[in-house]
C-alpha cells in the first residue's frame, strides 16, 4: 500500500512571511497543531508547530503580529513522497521519532500529510501502526 492511499490530501500550508500570530489562529481554526510552511509553487520550505511558537518566540518574549513564520520554523523538515509504501512512510517516522509527515509529489511539492493515525487505522495493519508507535514514543537515546 502507498502513502497516497492513506494520506490526507489538501493540507493548508503558511506562507514563511505570514505572522505567528496568523499561524496560530489557522491551527487553532483547523484543530491542528502543526502546519507545513510552503514557498513559490507549494514547495515546501519548513513546517510550523504550535511548540516551535511556543519556544522560539512566546519564551523570547517576542511580538506575535511581528514576528514571521520563517523567523521561528523548522526548516528541516523530513518528508515523504506519495508514491512511497507506508512501511517506509512507517520507518521514517521511527528514526526521526515523529508522529506524522509531509507528502510530497515528485516535483517537490506538498501534497498532503500522514500521520501514525493514517498508518494504524487506514492499511488495516496493527502491526504497522503499534511498531511505529513504540519506536516513535521511545525516549531518544542520550
Amino acid at each position: 500500500m502507498l502513502v497516497k492511499d492513506v494520506m490526507t490530501f489538501g493540507a493548508e500550508c503558511a506562507q514563511p512571511t505570514d505572522s505567528i500570530a496568523d499561524a496560530a489562529d489557522r491551527m487553532k481554526q483547523l484543530d491542528v497543531g502543526s502546519l507545513p510552511v510552503c514557498g513559490d509553487h507549494d514547495k515546501l520550505v519548513g513546517m510550523i508547530t504550535d511548540r516551535d511558537i511556543t519556544t522560539r518566540a512566546t519564551a523570547q518574549s517576542r511580538d506575535p503580529r511581528d514576528t514571521a513564520v520563517a523567523d521561528v520554523m523548522t526548516s528541516n523538515v523530513i518528508y515523504v513522497f506519495e508514491d512511497q509504501s507506508v512501511q517506509e512512510a512507517g520507518r521514517l517516522m521511527e528514526a526521526n521519532q515523529v508522529r506524522r509527515l509531509v507528502v510530497l509529489n515528485r516535483e517537490m511539492r506538498l501534497v498532503g500529510i500522514v500521520s501514525l493515525g493514517d498508518l494504524a487505522v487506514k492499511t488495516g495493519d496493527e502491526h504497522l501502526g503499534g511498531e511505529v508507535l513504540g519506536q516513535v514514543s521511545e525516549p531518544p537515546p542520550r
